[in-house]
């Protein structure tokens, strides 16, 4: 789940990479999505439902501890990662994640 905007912003870089002559000048940006929709999905998926079942506010202060210590964690080896890649296999990861998105 993500917000409209969110969603905007993700397929308007998917658009500029999947048109370009040269996909990898926009691996900086596909990075940047990557990392806010695995934050987005980490919260609906995990903390949302946390709260939902109102598990106290210690556990929930943990959590929320943890999950940012996760995503610092994680965007940088995404980052890392989408950098190191050629413009064959970005291309791919833009159609796992278009694909997602229907």
């Amino acid at each position: 789940m993500h917000s409209q905007a969110l969603r905007k912003q993700t397929l308007k870089v998917l658009t500029a990479m999947e048109q370009a002559e040269a996909p990898d000048e926009h691996r900086a940006a596909l990075a940047d999505v990557v990392v806010v929709l695995m934050s987005a999905g980490m919260d609906f998926y995990f903390l949302t439902p946390l709260k939902q079942a109102k598990a106290g506010f210690v556990i929930q202060q943990s959590a929320n501890l943890g999950m940012v210590g996760v995503q610092q964690l994680m965007g940088g080896v995404i980052r890392n990662i989408i950098g190191r890649m050629d413009p064959p296999a970005l291309l791919s990861v833009c159609g796992s994640i278009r694909s997602m998105m229907r």
